[in-house]
């Protein structure tokens, strides 16, 4: 079996480290992620320069643009075969509800699930980062189980997990994307010239944190997963929307 592995916190983060650790076991790996912390990116794609591809002296392959960008380039370019998985994590910090739209961690899955390739984004759940071989571990047990249990079309899977030991899960739960409350203000500040600048402010609270979504279920313990899809339509506005229209 052959797993590209990305992220968004870089080639260097301590994540990325742990999962292609846990991986090797099982699969060829290759990594290519981006150059710098590319937080946040979603989907964005560079349209406006050529990309470059170096390899770190561990043996990583790291792009100077994004998660999205990464994949794109090692499925479409740099590989000599589809891979048969792409991984991408472990991020330092969860990806759940609204915050999926914005992570450069999901978004590397997304696109090798655009590519047809089977997808999982694996996040570790804490400020502190101090268990990625609990989520290492589970990392590799949901690419075992898809290899076991692969269906007919691509899955594009998002785990979040409990930054504690494995031990001391509660379990796995299937779950639905939670959502947050409207983010904070952006905060405004001073620069020692006297220039104003902006920080985007914190995200909400959750607000749907009901039983059978991801933020109830990390909270509880347990590992979250949940399927996704990219479809955006918005099919009961089908008919609302034709209703507009001029007769």
């Amino acid at each position: 079996m052959r797993i590209l592995l990305s992220n968004d916190d870089g080639y260097f983060a301590p994540g990325i480290e742990h999962l292609a650790r846990a991986l090797a076991s099982v699969a060829e790996i290759t990594v290519v992620a981006p150059e710098r912390d590319r937080s946040g990116a979603s989907n964005s794609l560079t349209l406006d320069r050529p990309l470059s591809l170096r390899q770190s002296e561990n043996g990583f392959y790291y792009v100077n643009g994004t998660p999205t960008d990464c994949v794109h380039l090692a499925v479409t370019g740099m590989l000599e075969a589809m891979p048969d998985m792409v991984v991408s994590g472990i991020n330092d910090g969860a990806n759940m509800g609204d915050d999926t739209i914005y992570s450069g961690t999901v978004a590397a899955a997304t696109e090798g699930y655009l590519l047809g390739v089977p997808s999982v984004a694996v996040s570790l759940c804490g400020k502190a980062g101090v268990h990625y071989e609990t989520a290492a571990r589970v990392a590799l047990e949901v690419v075992e189980m898809i290899q076991r249990k692969r269906s007919g079309e691509p899955v594009l899977l998002n785990v979040n997990v409990p930054d504690v030991p494995y031990a001391a899960l509660n379990g796995w739960a299937v779950t639905r994307l939670g959502k947050r409350h409207k983010a904070e203000a952006v905060v405004r500040t001073l620069t020692p010239r006297n220039e104003t600048v902006y920080w985007v402010g914190a995200a909400g609270e959750a607000q749907d944190a009901g039983e059978e979504t991801d933020f109830h279920a990390v909270a509880s313990g347990w590992v979250s997963i949940t399927p996704l899809q990219i479809d955006l339509t918005h099919n009961a506005q089908l008919a609302m929307v034709r209703s507009w229209l001029p007769r």
